[in-house]
């Protein structure tokens, strides 16, 4: 990656994950709970949402590691599902809303990818790249959020269909969360280069090049 490359991924990626979390706040808001409008969070102001560990420092380090990929968060919307209408189907909503964000923007910048004249986007290159960091950082940033694993947004859903009698497992995952994400995020840049590709040429109709 140069310079303009890594400059642009790094914003695609702050914008992406803020809209993430918008997301979750706005579907919250629906549901009755204005936590996160109360705090000012229902904006697009990255400096309301700027996590300076994962929206900038890690980022960075993935990208002087040679990551395939970068990733990265926002600082979470506060949420209180007390304040939910829908008790029962409230947090599974909220959860989905993120991830569900991502892939949206995905399809629909993929779907430009596919269904625009090759002269058009291909003729320039700058053009073709941008929609392509666009939709590969999407949806991995999706998938990684759909894993069960707190504090990402998969963890809840699961969370959601365990019976208490599985509390032993909710626990361990509680507990080794963010140490079984960090091995992930190091060791697993494999399989999400797969996972990634096959679902950008499913969307594009295009190979991975990146």
């Amino acid at each position: 990656m140069d310079l303009f490359i890594t400059i642009f991924s790094l914003v695609i990626l702050l914008f992406s994950v803020i809209i993430h979390e918008l997301s979750h706040g706005y579907v919250a808001y629906s549901l009755g709970d204005p936590t996160a409008k109360y705090e000012g969070r229902l904006t697009l102001n990255p400096i309301k949402h700027l996590d300076p560990f994962g929206s900038v420092i890690l980022p960075l380090l993935l990208f002087v590691a040679g990551s395939p990929f970068l990733f990265g968060w926002a600082k979470p919307v506060p949420v209180n599902p007390y304040n939910f209408s829908d008790k029962k189907y409230g947090e599974i909503k909220v959860s989905v809303a993120g991830p569900a964000s991502n892939f949206a923007l995905a399809i629909f910048f993929g779907l430009l990818l596919r269904f625009v004249p090759n002269e058009i986007i291909f003729a320039n290159q700058g053009i073709a790249i941008a929609l392509s960091y666009i939709v590969a950082i999407n949806i991995w940033l999706a998938v990684f959020n759909l894993i069960p694993i707190p504090p990402l947004d998969g963890s809840w859903i699961l969370f959601s269909f365990l019976p208490a009698s599985m509390q032993n497992v909710k626990n361990f995952l509680r507990q080794y969360g963010i140490v079984i994400l960090v091995l992930l995020i190091l060791f697993g840049g494999t399989a999400w280069s797969i996972i990634t590709s096959v679902l950008f040429q499913l969307i594009t109709g295009h190979i991975l090049t990146l």
